[in-house]
């Protein structure tokens, strides 16, 4: 039960990472999963592309694919509306983090 919850938690987390970074520059899966792993996340390719496509769905995020070294790679850069929601977010975890420090 408590492994689920923080699941759910470290999810959001994540989502505002891929946000933050796809703000910053384009990235492709691989290197986020090695992004991620730096920060304690150990997050797996049947996991991460799940998360990108939903993300991509929802208007937050639109992939690009680009030849590298003869094979597709596609990266991923944020829209105008994931820049509002990482705004917001942003906004509200300061706001908690504060108030919880």
């Amino acid at each position: 039960m408590q492994e689920q919850i923080l699941r759910k938690i470290f999810l959001g987390f994540i989502h505002i990472h891929i946000l933050h970074h796809a703000k910053k520059e384009p990235f492709y899966g691989s290197w986020m999963i090695e992004e991620l792993k730096e920060h304690g996340y150990n997050i797996s390719p049947g996991t991460l592309y799940p998360i990108l496509k939903s993300m991509e769905t929802s208007n937050l995020i639109e992939k690009e694919e680009r030849i590298v070294e003869g094979k597709v790679r596609k990266y991923y850069k944020i829209t105008l509306d994931g820049e509002d929601i990482l705004k917001e977010s942003k906004s509200k975890a300061k706001e908690l983090f504060k108030e919880i420090d």
